[in-house]
């Protein structure tokens, strides 16, 4: 359990947000849930919306007077908010420095005003580029970064760093594998998922399908997030969050196919990455959280299933995101 009365969750209408807010509401926590919409859900927050500790502020982080109003009386920030649209960071380029790095900026900006000096940040294993090190550690030397949405996180890590030193903030940064899990709304599973269900016959893969990449699932997640808050003693303590092994794409689609019972002809676009900035091989070390005493519960496996099932039980989210 965190040291909080009062935490503030940046895109808490999101997979990975709404489930924070409802861990942190189990916990006895006051809640400001922070979202824009451009990706949330109203309905990931159904079970907020009737308790007394939520409060939603409808708002984009791009507007610091109106975000600093808003984090007014917090304790504690969990940013999660982010653009996290690896594949088409090039048709974009602006919209991971908005929405990753200077959304962050401003949240440490109303952070200030407000005098809340502990954040937890969602950062990514893409920070790491093409490492050279497998398992890649915290403490790895840093490659040259091969995508957008890295590079705007690796900055986001920077400017946390930078007001820790600078004004005695305290910083828990997560860099992530995929994450996986009830809720997941964008990723290769839904992607694959919507595919056969317009035609099980055939699935496209981007690559060759040999790419091998690490999940995490989502409560596995936060359980990490919430354990290392507590007990990491450090001024900016980083953590890699992810399983102990990897499974390569067709690993996961053979999951997949199986739950659904279909068995579709495979059709790769060739060559070992699936798009400009795909990390081919991401494994992460989680000696660091493991140290603290977590260790995730569910397997790279269960939880593409569990992610699947989700996806069954819940197809309205297709008609949310194109």
């Amino acid at each position: 359990m965190i040291d909080a009365k009062h935490v503030v969750v940046t895109g808490c209408a999101g997979f990975i947000g709404s489930t924070m807010v409802d861990r942190l509401l189990e916990q006895g926590c006051r809640v400001t849930g922070v979202d824009n919409f451009s990706t949330g859900q109203e309905r990931f927050l159904a079970g907020a919306f009737g308790h007394k500790n939520f409060r939603l502020a409808n708002q984009d982080l791009l507007d610091l007077p109106a975000l600093t109003a808003v984090f007014a009386g917090a304790d504690t920030v969990v940013h999660f908010a982010a653009n996290a649209d690896v594949r088409f960071g090039t048709e974009h380029p602006r919209k991971d420095l908005e929405q990753n790095t200077i959304a962050t900026y401003n949240v440490l900006e109303a952070m200030r005003a407000n005098g809340i000096r502990r954040i937890a940040f969602s950062s990514t294993g893409s920070v790491y580029g093409e490492a050279e090190v497998v398992p890649t550690a915290e403490n790895a030397p840093f490659p040259i970064q091969t995508s957008l949405y890295g590079a705007s996180k690796l900055a986001g890590e920077g400017l946390i760093a930078a007001y820790c030193e600078g004004f005695g903030f305290r910083s828990y940064i997560f860099r992530f594998v995929s994450i996986l899990g009830e809720r997941y709304t964008h990723g290769h599973v839904f992607d694959f998922y919507r595919q056969l269900k317009n035609d099980p016959s055939r699935l496209k893969v981007l690559g060759n399908g040999q790419q091998r990449k690490s999940y995490l699932y989502v409560q596995d997640c936060i359980d990490a997030v919430l354990l290392a808050m507590d007990r990491a003693p450090e001024k900016v303590n980083i953590f890699n969050l992810g399983v102990d092994g990897y499974c390569q794409v067709n690993d996961s689609i053979g999951w997949i196919c199986e739950t659904l019972g279909v068995k579709p002809k495979l059709e790769y676009s060739g060559g070992g990455r699936g798009w400009i900035g795909d990390n081919p091989f991401i494994y992460l070390d989680t000696k660091k959280i493991r140290s603290l005493g977590w260790t995730p519960k569910y397997s790279i496996r269960e939880g593409v299933v569990k992610t699947v099932e989700f996806l069954q039980n819940n197809e309205w989210v297709f008609g949310t995101r194109q």
